[in-house]
């Protein structure tokens, strides 16, 4: 198998986990860490997100997809949310962080069986991308980023804006999951009625 570049972006992506993790808990094995770690973790974030980015941007620019690419590259980004989320509950575990980031990570693991199904049916583009998706993404970006960082500034309580931002991360994310089930639906139907 040939490694395209952006597949090795994407693996970069993978081994960027550990490092978020290791990152974020320096600061119980090295104190000296607690200044800059959180920080540094939302960097690392904002880095995975950037190399997702450009991983798709040469793949499309320059022709350069792959099947591996294509497989890795959704997995890759799920892993990373799921990541993220982990430790932001672990960090601060109240009930609405939980719920927002359960019901995130549940949207990510149903909708991609959805999308496996419906592709093993030849129908994936009947569950494609919408503009929902796209904004869910960006509004989940933005949370994850604040909120590991942790940081408020003075006058500003940057850490309840992250809050707010993943709780409405979350709402879009059940609207995304509605959106693509309804573009499901009637394939779904089909199938059960032995039309397909």
């Amino acid at each position: 198998m040939h490694l395209t570049l952006p597949t090795i972006l994407t693996l970069f992506r993978i081994a960027l986990l550990p490092v978020i993790v290791i990152v974020f808990y320096l600061p119980e094995y090295f104190p000296a860490t607690r200044s800059w770690s959180n920080l540094a973790a939302a960097g690392i974030f904002i880095t995975a997100g950037i190399t997702d980015w450009l991983d798709g941007w040469i793949a499309r620019r320059y022709n350069m997809s792959s099947a591996f690419g294509a497989f890795l590259d959704p997995v890759a980004d799920k892993l990373m949310v799921a990541v993220a989320l982990f430790l932001i509950v672990q960090q601060n575990p109240s009930a609405l962080m939980a719920v927002a980031s359960a019901v995130i990570v549940g949207r990510e693991i149903s909708i991609s069986a959805l999308r496996e199904w419906m592709a093993e049916l030849g129908k994936r583009a009947a569950v494609g991308v919408a503009w929902v998706g796209k904004f869910k993404t960006v509004m989940q970006i933005v949370a994850i980023v604040v909120c590991l960082h942790q940081r408020d500034f003075p006058e500003l309580r940057l850490y309840r804006i992250g809050e707010g931002l993943l709780v409405v991360a979350a709402a879009l994310t059940i609207w995304s999951a509605i959106v693509y089930v309804r573009a499901a639906w009637p394939i779904m139907r089909d199938a059960d009625s032995g039309k397909i």
